[in-house]
């Protein structure tokens, strides 16, 4: 046996070498598994869901039947008890007049709230009249009631103050309600930005956190519900819980309607900086995706709440509050 290395004899075309051009592009498979956001998604359709005709009859029907039926039976209780024992019977009495005088109080705290709601939809539709047909009685208007609306406010004093310095010295609609705009609801927008990053950091958190089934849902609903509250308090509409419940479904509808809750790798590029929404873990790649979406909830609640369009004012961007309030949550964010 020969020792030493063996060399083979190969054919060689030295006019013929391979190039890198010449080979095939590489192809990124589809990522079936993909996050899209489903906990936002399956919130946002629920809450935006209208029932049928017949669904909303049945309801009303079955609340007016319980309420019915409920009322025969305490009276029933109460007049039969005060003939068996006059004084429990008494007592009972205080106590149902206390829980009826509660549920009065929480009628007209409910229906104060809706009138909220519907003096800041008053403003913006006064405004954009004013703006529309140049109306500069009509834009005072609107200022003096914007003031009277946040009168007693200490974190608008300064803005106020301020817009009753400025504001002889506007001869237009358009000058006199921009200044109101900066000067009157500039810090009550940072304030709605940041209640809005806070909302969705907690939603990416708990979505990528906890994983029991429709654990996130709720915790996306309820975050979402809190959020848009919370944005209606600060733009002076204080609403309620049907207020609230009503104005979630008003911005959920509009989402949904407009697609805003499709799912794009441009939502997250701002903190991962490319295409890397597929290469993502699921659990951590939904959250951050839940989170984008509820800034996008948010954005447009601040829209709805706000007693004045984004007309001076530079409109809230959604990449620049889910770099804010998610970059955080990834690990080369700080870099």
């Amino acid at each position: 046996m020969a020792k030493g290395p063996v060399l083979f004899d190969l054919e060689e075309d030295t006019n013929v070498r391979p190039s890198v051009s010449d080979a095939p592009p590489v192809v990124d498979l589809p990522a079936q598994d993909a996050p899209q956001g489903q906990a936002m998604q399956i919130a946002a359709r629920l809450a935006a869901h209208k029932p049928s005709l017949l669904t909303r009859l049945f309801w009303a029907l079955a609340t007016t039947l319980i309420g019915a039926l409920v009322s025969i039976a305490a009276w029933t209780f109460i007049t039969d008890l005060l003939a068996r024992y006059p004084l429990l019977g008494a007592a009972m009495t205080v106590l149902m007049a206390v829980f009826l005088l509660v549920l009065a109080l929480i009628a007209l705290r409910e229906m104060a709230a809706f009138g909220r709601l519907g003096r800041l939809d008053g403003l913006r539709h006064s405004a954009a009249q004013a703006l529309a047909h140049e109306d500069l009685a009509v834009a005072r208007d609107v200022s003096d009631r914007l003031l009277r609306l946040y009168k007693g406010r200490e974190d608008t004093r300064w803005g106020r103050d301020r817009f009753a310095e400025l504001r002889g010295d506007q001869l237009d609609a358009a000058g006199l309600l921009a200044v109101a705009e900066i000067e009157v609801l500039g810090p009550l927008d940072i304030a709605a930005q940041r209640e809005v990053e806070a909302a969705a950091r907690q939603v990416a958190t708990v979505t990528a956190l906890v994983p029991l089934a429709l654990a996130d849902v709720a915790a996306a609903l309820t975050s979402n519900l809190r959020m848009i509250r919370r944005i209606a308090e600060i733009y002076g509409g204080r609403s309620g819980f049907f207020g609230s419940w009503r104005l979630t479904r008003a911005v959920l509808s509009h989402l949904v309607a407009t697609g805003a809750v499709a799912v794009g790798d441009d939502m997250l590029e701002p903190i991962l900086g490319g295409s890397l929404l597929g290469k993502l873990s699921r659990r951590f790649g939904e959250g951050l995706v839940n989170g984008a979406l509820t800034a996008r909830v948010g954005v447009a609640a601040i829209e709805v709440c706000r007693p004045l369009a984004f007309t001076a004012s530079e409109r809230p961007k959604v990449r620049g509050i889910i770099a804010r309030s998610l970059g955080g949550l990834f690990g080369k964010s700080g870099k």
